[in-house]
């Protein structure tokens, strides 16, 4: 008997509450009430199942008394009976009583009880999947504290080691040590680089998107600035055209900027004297359109369409250092942005990229 369904009958007329218990009582788990007022009282400790309304009772309709359990009970299944035909009756009553099924008196039975089936079926569904999202919910918040732990967690020793490398290199003494210095150094750089990769990428998709006011002179120059450690010999060329007031997301943009730029750097070309990068933005009304260009290594044309997938590498920069996370996070954040990106290469001549990103200016 616990395991069944509960089902709340409410009617004015007591002869239709003794017909319909005496019907259902098997299946379901029944309830009747008399009036609303004593129906809600009912339902006031009792999540039902299903909630069955007469449309025409003293004090208050159907209608405005199935609205009134809508707040408490979201997942119920509300049914409405009523004699009426009218068809502004049966839209007020999907409208404001949220009404599943409209059921005209006098009734079938054999219909009924298929109704009533259907509206279990229903129900049980709408619980499973609130079950379900409810998990969801539960295991997404704990996947968010633990990519923010993790990543933050890893990143604070590896600056520290990174610290105490460059100041022992410093020390007269440790000179001889200087090839064992670079690997490690080199090494502690990849690992940091890869978590921040990750912290991006778990940021990009979190997050929702925030329009800013963007200056391009400002976000290329901090990003130009913040990555020119990576290779202090490289040349690079800035043009920024921005005659318009521009607006989108500045953390989607520093990320795929940032990405593009620091590629642009890393794969350098050994043949080439002096390695150059140049970044032109041209904004208008519609969009900024931003091309990053380099004399690398450039990419070989089989992998051109492979390169925004996640952990893709090519043979020419397995070399190198890099995690295959960067151009598959510029893919991510330029659609979360309705922006597009193109790429032209050139191996041992260079690379170049084409993003459009649009502007939400509404002016």
């Amino acid at each position: 008997m616990e395991n069944q369904l509960k089902v709340l009958y409410v009617d004015d007329e007591e002869n239709n509450l003794i017909s319909f218990k005496s019907m259902f009582r098997k299946l379901y788990k029944v309830y009747t009430a008399i009036s609303a007022q004593e129906a809600l009282q009912i339902i006031e400790n009792n999540e039902m199942g299903i909630i069955i309304s007469d449309q025409r009772m003293p004090g208050c309709t159907g209608i405005q008394f199935l609205a009134q359990t809508i707040e408490t009970y979201p997942n119920t299944i509300r049914l409405l009976i009523t004699g009426q035909t009218d068809i502004d009756t049966v839209i007020e009553a999907i409208n404001t009583g949220q009404i599943s099924k409209y059921i005209q008196k006098p009734w079938d039975w054999d219909k009924f009880t298929l109704t009533l089936e259907y509206c279990a079926d229903l129900y049980r569904s709408r619980i499973q999947l609130a079950e379900k999202n409810a998990q969801l919910e539960k295991t997404n918040d704990e996947l968010n504290r633990f990519v923010y732990s993790a990543s933050h967690d890893l990143r604070s020793p590896l600056m520290s080691v990174l610290g105490i490398v460059q100041y022992a290199r410093m020390e007269p003494e440790m000179l001889v040590a200087e090839e064992y210095f670079k690997v490690i150094e080199s090494s502690i750089l990849k690992l940091d680089n890869y978590t921040k990769r990750i912290i991006e990428y778990y940021q990009n998709s979190r997050l929702e998107e925030i329009n800013d006011v963007i200056d391009f002179k400002i976000l290329v120059s901090d990003c130009v600035e913040s990555l020119s450690n990576l290779e202090p010999s490289v040349v690079f060329n800035v043009t920024i055209n921005q005659t318009t007031n521009f607006i989108s997301d500045d953390f989607r943009i520093r990320v795929i900027l940032n990405n593009l730029i620091s590629n642009a750097i890393k794969y350098n070309n050994p043949n080439t004297p002096k390695h150059c990068v140049t970044v032109t933005v041209n904004t208008n009304l519609q969009g900024a359109e931003i091309e990053i260009s380099d004399n690398g290594i450039g990419i070989p044309q089989i992998y051109i369409e492979n390169i925004f997938q996640l952990f893709f590498r090519t043979p020419t920069t397995s070399k190198k250092q890099g995690s295959g996370i960067g151009l598959f996070i510029v893919k991510e954040a330029l659609e979360k942005i309705n922006g597009s990106i193109k790429v032209k290469s050139t191996s041992e001549i260079g690379t170049t990229f084409n993003i459009f990103i649009p502007n939400k200016n509404p002016k």
